[in-house]
């Protein structure tokens, strides 16, 4: 009776040993995810790299996959399925596998772009297109993993790629000049993302991001203009923070003839530090300046040379440029003339 009773023990055991294999990995896999993360966000508060912040986002999804798999791979070495169903199960799960590894590299290698780029000017700037490029090189070869992994030859595929590509190619002419214009603009950080530039057709603003198709700008109105590429790479363009992003303010005045050139000068230039130094987004180290240029019609004319810190900020620092001269040239009895047309009515009576 013992013994009748020992080989069903052992016949009930063998029946579910692979669930238990499996729920006890899997169950271990879970732990050892709290231990680990749970000690990498403590050491993540210790440090200031943003490069563990990264690898916690990105490998917390497949660490549990990785885990299930590992399970499930376990867990069929202890059943007792035919071989071709067991052979069908690994081959499945070891590209599940590979898929959330290849997951988890393309998104920590775009998260390490994001950080080092950031810091090094000399690095590859960060857009959607650094970032494709390198998700598509990681899933490449993943691709060709899973496809060695089935026993499948990849030389015939490689060798078929390079023929279909020509075709491709042709067929994508449009499409492939885009992408390779955007890759050149890139890399070639003459236009940046962030920087305000000026197409010759008018269109300016902010650059949002460099795809692989268009460059997209955000005008001050809110509006967003999408360019192709290639279009842009042959456009003449302004970029206003390239190579600095401080710029000169060009206000141009007149005063009546018979000003005190003296006296306009020093008063002028005496505002124009007072915007510098108190107005947001004027250049506190900069000493304005002014330049007589022209005997206007009904005024001596001049420009007053003021800085600010980049695009936008010029017209908060001309708006009140303004207010203040225009009240201080009140005080000081500085005239600013109204244009005057004299008619000779004796010349035209004689004409």
């Amino acid at each position: 009776m013992d013994k009748d009773l020992l080989l069903r023990f052992a016949s009930l055991a063998a029946m579910f040993m692979p669930l238990i294999i499996f729920l006890v990995v899997l169950f271990a896999g879970f732990i050892a995810k709290k231990v680990i993360f749970n000690r990498l966000s403590r050491w993540k508060k210790k440090t200031s790299t943003q490069l563990v912040g990264v690898i916690i986002q990105t490998a917390k999804g497949p660490f549990m996959i990785v885990c299930l798999v590992l399970a499930l791979y376990l867990a069929l070495q202890f059943s007792k399925l035919p071989e071709n169903i067991m052979h069908v199960m690994s081959k499945s799960a070891l590209i599940l596998g590979i898929i959330s590894v290849v997951l988890a590299l393309a998104n920590l290698s775009s998260g390490i772009i994001k950080i080092y780029a950031s810091r090094l000017d000399s690095a590859l700037p960060v857009t959607s297109l650094t970032q494709n490029i390198a998700r598509i090189f990681v899933f490449s070869i993943g691709a060709l993993i899973i496809l060695n992994s089935l026993g499948i030859s990849i030389t015939p595929i490689l060798a078929t790629l390079g023929v279909g590509g020509l075709a491709v190619a042709l067929a994508l002419q449009d499409t492939l000049a885009n992408l390779f214009a955007g890759f050149h603009i890139t890399v070639a950080r003459q236009i940046r993302v962030g920087d305000y530039v000026k197409l010759e057709t008018g269109e300016e603003g902010y650059v949002v991001d460099i795809n692989w198709r268009s460059t997209k700008i955000k005008m001050l109105p809110n509006n967003l203009v999408l360019v192709p590429n290639d279009k842009l790479n042959k456009a003449i363009v302004t970029n206003y923070y390239f190579p600095d992003k401080e710029m000169a303010v060009l206000v141009d005045l007149g005063v009546h003839y018979k000003s005190d050139l003296e006296k306009v000068e020093r008063v002028t230039c005496e505002v124009a530090k007072s915007v510098m130094e108190n107005v947001s987004g004027g250049v506190i180290y900069f000493e304005p300046f002014i330049r007589y240029h022209t005997f206007g019609d009904s005024s001596i004319k001049f420009t007053v040379i003021l800085r600010a810190k980049e695009f936008v900020d010029q017209y908060m620092v001309k708006h009140e440029f303004i207010k203040r001269l225009h009240k201080r040239y009140i005080q000081e009895g500085i005239n600013i003339p109204y244009p005057i047309r004299a008619i000779n009515y004796e010349q035209e009576k004689t004409g």
